[in-house]
């Protein structure tokens, strides 16, 4: 019998088809792949976005206290994810780790989760870019420019660089990244040097000023921030030395953006004094840090971090069009999407299918909230109120699932390869952080109607978090049914390239 019948007649293995079965090594190092990964946070929205709307919406003036809690709870659970990533080495990232530690079916079920779930936030960062590139056009050049033009435009330029090598769109994303943050940290300073009345005053980081009923939404608020730094394992088949890079990247980003949303944080409740940030954040709102500019440091600097603030978001908006390319690459690649879409550009090495696919979702969106608009020009509050609240929201959700999902699958995995003693302590972290993330879930989802600017009563507050419940009931069922049908390609879930290499040596062995 040949190689070739044989493998025919083993259902739910394919024929190894060459390297479009793989991405391009040695793509990025530390540096590049550091950049694509902290552009996701996009810096600028949160300390704009982010965070005056968590201090006029809670009432909460520690919010630094807070970033310093949440990223004491993420780099808990990044000992556990960095350990994993030494072991498992798959663009598919959340579903590939869970699938190791929880079986199959679990990882079918966080594949469609995370697919779910980034495109989510990627599509939803749509809506602000769109409305701040309307309004630069309504100040600078006294036109009136429909929020959904700038938004398609720009789909259109992420989907063409999606398509290109990942090198590439790091040194894109490298380059806006440092002028936003470099932008940021000038403010900090000037805030510093020119206090309100109260002075360099702590008291943002008093535990006392985290009281009050609005602490559980506060932190579905912030942990959205950190949305991104999670992603290094995304590109560990396009690093030359996964196992080093990955961790390092991830424990640099989620430190880093704990120290530097804490201090601007800070720098805000300093340049306003603690008392009167909340009242300033409800009367300004997204206006809160450019009116705080102006007034240190002209407006000249204040034009600046405008644009800034729209080339910030793009390259957010890069950072998860590639990370939901690669996902989707990873599901086609193991048969839980169609095969098309585990294939790789062969100019580029990139996930071109996964790219399109992508880029399509996100034309289709922007197209329905266009529509669904009732002014001929667009309502500029819609894309910001809907499109991006909606979204953004609907993608943190998943995340947080699919982290706590991943602390379980660490304890699981370490505990059945007999290395529970061994890795005690990383299985101690993982176990607090996976509780710690549960608790933030189930907030985030019994202030849903808070998160979205809906009333209690709303329909929103359950059919926005079903979305995400529907995608991890759905992906249970197809786990299920390809299990029953194809067990050989429901053991194969979650090995990614490594499968297909074994697949290799077995074609090439007489």
């Amino acid at each position: 019998m040949t190689t070739e019948s044989s493998n025919k007649s083993r259902p739910g293995i394919s024929t190894f088809k060459g390297e479009d079965r793989a991405l391009r090594a040695g793509r990025l190092g530390t540096g590049g792949l550091l950049l694509s990964v902290l552009a996701a946070t996009a810096p600028l929205m949160v300390v704009a976005g982010v965070m005056p709307t968590t201090f006029a919406v809670m009432g909460i003036v520690g919010q630094p206290l807070l970033f310093v809690v949440l990223g004491v709870v993420l780099v808990l659970f990044s000992v556990g994810y960095a350990e994993m990533s030494r072991h498992v080495h798959n663009a598919g990232a959340f579903y590939a780790y869970i699938s190791r530690g929880l079986g199959g079916t679990a990882g079918a079920s966080a594949a469609l989760v995370a697919l779910v779930a980034y495109n989510a936030l990627q599509v939803g960062i749509y809506g602000i870019f769109g409305f701040e590139v309307s309004g630069l056009f309504g100040t600078y050049a006294d036109l009136s420019v429909a929020w959904w033009i700038p938004a398609l435009v720009a789909a259109l330029v992420v989907g063409t660089l999606g398509w290109l090598k990942i090198d590439v769109n790091a040194r894109v994303l490298g380059v806006l990244l440092i002028i936003e943050v470099a932008l940021v940290v000038i403010f900090d300073i000037a805030a510093v040097s020119d206090p309100a009345a109260q002075g360099l005053s702590l008291h943002a980081f008093n535990p006392d000023t985290l009281s009050g009923a609005g602490i559980g939404t506060a932190l579905c608020f912030c942990i959205a921030a950190f949305t991104g730094f999670e992603q290094a394992p995304v590109y560990a088949e396009e690093t030359s030395r996964p196992h080093v890079l990955v961790p390092r990247v991830m424990f640099l980003a989620v430190s880093g953006v704990a120290v530097f949303f804490a201090l601007s944080s800070w720098a805000l409740t300093v340049a306003t004094g603690p008392s009167a940030i909340v009242g300033e954040a409800q009367k300004q709102s997204a206006g809160l840090l450019f009116g705080l500019t102006e007034d240190r440091l002209g407006a000249t600097f204040t034009d600046v971090l405008h644009f800034l603030f729209v080339t910030g978001m793009f390259a957010a908006l890069l950072s998860f069009h590639n990370v939901v390319a690669r996902y989707a690459f990873a599901m086609g690649r193991e048969g839980l999407l169609p095969a098309a879409f585990g294939r790789t550009n062969g100019a580029s090495g990139a996930p071109g299918t996964g790219s399109l696919l992508q880029t399509a979702v996100s034309v289709v969106v922007i197209a329905v909230f266009a529509i669904a608009d009732d002014k001929p020009t667009g309502d500029p509050t819609e894309p910001v109120l809907h499109l991006f609240t909606w979204f953004g929201n609907i993608g943190s959700l998943g995340v947080i699932l699919l982290m706590a999902a991943a602390s379980a699958s660490v304890v699981v995995f370490f505990v059945r390869r007999g290395a529970a003693g061994a890795q005690a302590w990383r299985l101690i972290t993982s176990t607090l952080a996976g509780i710690a993330l549960l608790v933030i879930a189930v907030y985030t989802v019994k202030d849903f109607d808070v998160l979205v600017g809906a009333g209690p009563d709303s329909s929103l507050s359950w059919v926005l978090p079903g979305i995400i419940g529907l995608a991890v009931l759905v992906g249970l069922a197809q786990g299920l049914v390809m299990r029953a049908r194809s067990p050989e390609a429901h053991a194969r879930i979650g090995l990614g390239n490594e499968a297909f290499q074994l697949e290799k040596a077995a074609e090439e062995t007489p």
